[in-house]
């Protein structure tokens, strides 16, 4: 998920809006981009669940992206190792409208064809995660 309050503020922000606590799920299991034929053909879709209302939804496939997984993959791989693997993020390509934003208890569903289906509740948390933590004692 993006934070578009802070993704908005400024362009240099951009990676300080998609990496925070929280941001990312994988899973609940991991399907290798060589197991599956015809990858850039693959469906995705998405919606946002508010209570018994569904507030948004969309789809597009993998299809869509300006660049193949194997242009992707070959750029990834040009300087870096992974030894033991490497997930490549690259976003679903679906955004909801500028009037949605989540909300604590909402449910976030994405499904991609051959893959399977991910979906998280939404859980506010502190505005300064960081104080809260050390209050906490946990060091994580």
């Amino acid at each position: 998920m993006t934070a578009r309050s802070i993704e908005g503020e400024n362009p240099l922000y951009l990676s300080q809006a998609k990496i925070y606590s929280g941001s990312t799920s994988i899973g609940p299991m991991i399907t290798p981009m060589w197991e599956i034929e015809e990858v850039n053909d693959l469906g995705i879709s998405a919606h946002i669940q508010r209570d018994t209302e569904m507030v948004w939804q969309a789809q597009t496939s993998l299809g869509a992206l300006h660049r193949t997984f194997e242009d992707l993959v070959s750029y990834l791989f040009r300087c870096q190792v992974f030894p033991d693997g490497v997930i490549l993020s690259t976003g679903t390509g679906i955004i909801p409208p500028l009037g949605i934003s989540l909300q604590d208890g909402d449910v976030v569903t994405i499904s991609v064809d051959k893959v399977g289906v991910l979906s998280n509740r939404v859980v506010g948390i502190p505005l300064n995660i960081h104080e809260t933590t050390l209050k906490s004692g946990r060091n994580s």
